[in-house]
């Protein structure tokens, strides 16, 4: 696995003028799957990854290791360039620099940071809030100082559009730029106006995550700056109940074989296990 030709293709599309959607992805076959359609870039999210791993919800449970080995994992399967969300670094910015080497060792192509306060803090009644500007600002540092490969992209993060509005936003992504960040990740963007807002005032790509319906159309989105759009975690969660669904009608006494229609063909289980290559490596190295 090399992944710097990835990280590459992965900066071209920042540096284009059109807005891709990432594929969610959350394992070797689903990245497998989106780089056999044809998507540029694929995206391993928090949630996805806690519920993937542990089973568990979006509450920071899952720990920098496990991230790290899922990562490894997906990003051997393939080629398809991958953006994974480092959320808060886990941790301090110290923390940080750690997450950037372990995830940039894994192989991805891009890692965000982002400012909001996490996990949740004891009495706090679950409300979510960001770090100060200044400490957003040191883990951004921290994340650039980290890198080894220049072809990573480290996009900040910022929640600040969700919990203050575009002023707190447009000041936070301001200082976030002059750390060296190569992109700008918007959670929470609800309306055109905000976003064409923000691009007015800062000059990085953008990364648009939890968008409105109102921000569906790619050609908006290409003209104010947005180069890689999220559309949701669609796959994971049809995953979850084609499997709930499957072994629901086993257990309710139904007749396997009528499950047929359900299930992938052998060609298409052949194709994202790549079973040709092994074929082939069996003949040419076991005789």
């Amino acid at each position: 696995m090399n992944p710097t030709p990835r990280r590459e293709r992965f900066r071209s599309i920042l540096d284009g003028d059109r807005c891709v959607y990432a594929a969610s992805v959350f394992d070797p076959i689903s990245a497998r799957i989106a780089e056999d359609l044809g998507f540029e870039v694929g995206m391993l999210a928090g949630s996805v990854a806690s519920a993937t791993v542990l089973g568990a919800p979006d509450l920071v449970v899952l720990t920098l290791t496990e991230l790290a080995q899922q990562l490894h994992r997906i990003c051997r399967a393939g080629e398809l360039p991958l953006l994974v969300d480092a959320d808060h670094g886990y941790g301090n910015a110290l923390n940080v620099m750690r997450t950037v080497e372990e995830l940039e060792n894994a192989g991805t192509a891009g890692l965000t940071i982002e400012d909001t306060l996490l996990p949740r803090g004891f009495g706090d009644g679950g409300a979510r809030r960001m770090v100060p500007l200044e400490e957003g600002v040191g883990k951004m540092k921290a994340a650039v100082a980290a890198r080894r490969d220049p072809a990573l992209v480290i996009a900040a993060r910022t929640s600040a559009l969700r919990f203050s509005g575009v002023q707190e936003t447009v000041r936070r992504a301001r200082a976030y730029r002059e750390t060296g960040v190569d992109a700008l990740f918007l959670a929470g963007a609800r309306s055109r106006e905000e976003v064409a807002a923000v691009r007015a005032e800062v000059n990085l790509p953008l990364v648009l995550g939890g968008a409105s319906e109102e921000l569906l159309d790619p050609d908006f989105l290409a003209a104010n700056g947005v180069r890689i759009a999220l559309q949701g975690h669609q796959p994971f969660r049809a995953a979850v109940k084609a499997v709930y669904d499957a072994l629901q009608a086993l257990k309710e006494g139904v007749d396997p074989n009528e499950l047929a229609s359900r299930l992938a063909p052998a060609d298409l289980m052949a194709q994202v296990t790549r079973s040709g290559d092994y074929s082939r490596w069996e003949d040419e190295f076991l005789g």
